[in-house]
């Protein structure tokens, strides 16, 4: 009897312990690495699609948000995430190598952006409107520029690119390219086509007054070479490679909340794409 009372009280030490440390964490707050500016992404007024989905994740967590935000996105994972300052970070590669990363919330793709007036038949990099065009807006570094030097439109294209943004030497500073400029450039007439990442873009096609055509670019293009160019990514969340707890509470409100992440993907206009190896449904 004295041996059963014994088992049972350090039961019950041992679920009040379990308990205490469930609270400890949830009183805690989930800190988000987020972009002090960088629309439609994140800012410090929390106005972006992965404030959004950062909140959503906070509350299913039972976790207040609290941003740790950074200004230049080449450096962030080292000197926030990596630093501890942050706990998760948004919008992260999926098998980003220098983190843990969640299953994907979400697969978009690049897109091709016109005016409707136009009615260009933009269905692929083989398109006919694309060697017509007199200026085609893309970022570089980005798919769409290897695509541009493809199809023999790179060097029409340098000066307009410039234009974009002011030329500046890119010696260890990073230029921003702001995609509602982007997108102005189409609606205002002065440019005819932009090749875009699409949750970059869908804010500013769904607020034009002038009537956009946003086209998804498929994923089958390649280099002269032959070497593939992708054009459709998965996005993840991330975390530090020593915090396996979260990463596994992480998959599991994306897996809990599906429905609620694809609404707020949609409300903005994000262009949404199967993941690879997801399961053919009837």
């Amino acid at each position: 009897m004295h041996t059963n009372k014994l088992l049972i009280t350090a039961l019950c030490l041992g679920t009040s312990l379990a308990i205490s440390q469930a609270q400890a964490e949830q009183s805690k707050p989930l800190k988000v690495c987020a972009a002090e500016n960088e629309m439609p992404y994140s800012n410090k007024a929390g106005e972006g699609f992965e404030n959004k989905l950062a909140e959503l994740v906070g509350k299913a967590l039972n976790r207040k948000v609290e941003y740790v935000t950074w200004t230049d996105p080449r450096y962030y994972i080292r000197d926030t995430l990596d630093k501890g300052l942050c706990d998760v970070a948004m919008g992260v590669d999926k098998g980003d190598p220098r983190v843990l990363t969640t299953q994907p919330y979400y697969r978009s793709g690049y897109v091709f952006i016109s005016r409707e007036a136009d009615d260009l038949d933009l269905e692929n990099w083989d398109s006919a409107a694309l060697r017509q065009a007199k200026r085609i807006a893309v970022v570089p570094g980005t798919p769409p520029e290897v695509m541009m030097r493809a199809i023999g439109r790179y060097n029409d294209m340098f000066n307009y690119s410039q234009e974009l943004v002011g030329f500046k030497s890119r010696r260890n500073q990073y230029i921003k390219y702001e995609t509602s400029k982007l997108v102005t450039e189409i609606s205002s007439g002065h440019a005819e086509i932009a090749a875009l990442w699409g949750p970059a873009a869908a804010r500013y096609v769904k607020a034009s007054t002038t009537p956009l055509m946003i086209t998804l670019i498929p994923d089958d293009n390649v280099r002269a070479d032959g070497q593939k160019v992708g054009s459709h990514y998965s996005t993840s969340m991330a975390v530090r490679k020593n915090d396996p707890t979260l990463l596994a509470q992480l998959n599991k409100v994306i897996e809990d909340n599906r429905d609620e992440i694809t609404e707020v993907l949609e409300d903005e206009g994000i262009p949404l794409v199967d993941e690879p190896d997801a399961p053919e449904t009837s």
